[in-house]
């Protein structure tokens, strides 16, 4: 699917994001002709909008094509260095940084233990200093980054860029990061929930024809989900839209710490895991270390995958098990969208992707309260380092650039 253009003089700035979009999905690039078929637009409007995009550097010229008769026609493709997009995703074990071109490449990225004082001006502080080192250790033109975007777990508040309360973060409750961010290093700020950042790059690097009925899976301390339904990220109105990690998967399981009993965002992260394999002597007590601690259960976590890649027998039930309760999550989702596909992500998912999804097709399949009139594609997200941070430039790069309908209807009011 792609967005058609519009030739009422109002909507110029509207018509630029919608060349500016289909010339970015088109890497091999495309011509003025073949530009106006495809958005609709008149060819005098498509080299008027191109030629304020070579003029502010977002499009270059690549050579000529010949197609019929008439001279040969100029190929235009997209700058990746026109613009560049910082983007920051916050976990309790790590933050992340990375700096993302119009293309999507990562050009660099930097990873630091998450600040755990409890001054907020310190730890907005650490993270501008984060930043700028970014920038200048990737001599990129300072000039041309468009803004920072932040991924965090939810809640957070997006009209006011706060958070909230992010779990397992005790000491980041009621942080005003944009506000405070974009004071400290001089650009933009976006503020979204971990997993909406990580849909909005989903989208962004979709292929012309790909799925726009989705759920994003975000592995990471915590589970998480995004959900884009006809192309459009669902964010709910408090955009903290996705947070099915309460729903309940074992009614006889282990008590959440929301007072329920078996909810899949409990039973199945790397934590919850760990502790099991320790419980089944999969793990030694003293291999798990301290399970408030994420960077030992980090370390355990990656044992339990590789002890499970190898054919053990234990870790494989306890990857298997989670993979079932993920499944009868999933079912719910699928039933209540109907969505044709789930996507896997996060910084702890590589790790055990290959038991999990051995497991996990079957059982949603088999689960009897599986209403689907079409098949289920379960698939990895291929975005590089870490899908959040990715998704968070992505924000930045998705608001400047794409094409956004209700814009046509704030400029008629």
């Amino acid at each position: 699917m792609h967005r058609t253009g519009t030739n009422l003089p109002a909507v110029g700035e509207y018509n630029q994001t919608v060349v500016l979009d289909a010339i970015r999905r088109r890497p091999e690039g495309i011509t003025r002709s073949e530009l106006a078929a495809l958005t609709a637009l008149s060819g005098m409007t498509v080299t008027k909008v191109c030629r304020r995009l070579l003029a502010a550097g977002l499009v270059d010229e690549h050579g000529t094509r010949t197609s019929g008769p008439g001279k040969p026609a100029a190929v235009i493709k997209l700058n990746p260095s026109g613009g560049f997009a910082v983007g920051v995703h916050i976990d309790p074990a790590a933050v992340t940084y990375v700096l993302v071109d119009l293309s999507g490449t990562v050009r660099d990225h930097s990873r630091t233990g998450t600040p755990v004082t409890g001054d907020p001006s310190a730890v907005i502080e650490e993270m501008a200093n984060a930043i700028e080192a970014l920038i200048a250790g990737s001599a990129v033109d300072r000039s041309r980054i468009i803004g920072i975007g932040i991924a965090s777990p939810g809640p957070v508040d997006v009209g006011d860029g706060v958070l909230l309360n992010p779990p397992m973060m005790p000491n980041w409750r009621h942080v005003p990061l944009r506000r405070a961010l974009a004071e400290a290093t001089g650009l933009p700020v976006l503020l979204e929930k971990d997993t909406t950042a990580a849909v909005v790059a989903e989208l962004w690097f979709a292929a012309p024809g790909s799925s726009r009925d989705f759920a994003f899976m975000y592995y990471g301390t915590g589970l998480g989900t995004g959900l884009s339904v006809s192309g459009e990220v669902v964010r709910g109105i408090s955009s903290n839209a996705g947070d099915a990690g309460h729903i309940t998967v074992d009614p006889a399981g282990p008590v959440c710490h929301c007072g329920r009993r078996g909810c899949v965002g409990y039973v199945t992260v790397p934590r919850a895991l760990v502790q099991r394999a320790v419980l089944d002597g999969v793990l030694l007590a003293d291999e798990a270390g301290d399970l408030d601690d994420m960077v030992a259960v980090d370390a355990a976590f990656t044992r339990l995958a590789a002890l499970a890649a190898t054919g053990d027998a234990g870790a494989r039930a306890i990857l298997t098990t989670a993979a079932r309760s993920l499944a009868r999550a999933i079912v719910l989702l699928v039933n209540l969208l109907d969505i044709d596909e789930v996507v896997f992500g996060g910084p702890f998912w590589a790790r055990v992707s290959p038991a999990i999804l051995d497991a996990l097709p079957e059982a949603v399949r088999e689960d009897p309260a599986l209403v689907r009139p079409h098949p289920i594609r379960f698939s990895q997200s291929a975005i590089p380092v870490d899908v959040a941070a990715v998704g968070a430039a992505t924000l930045v790069l998705d608001n400047t650039f794409s094409p956004r309908p209700s814009a046509l209807l704030l400029a008629a009011e």
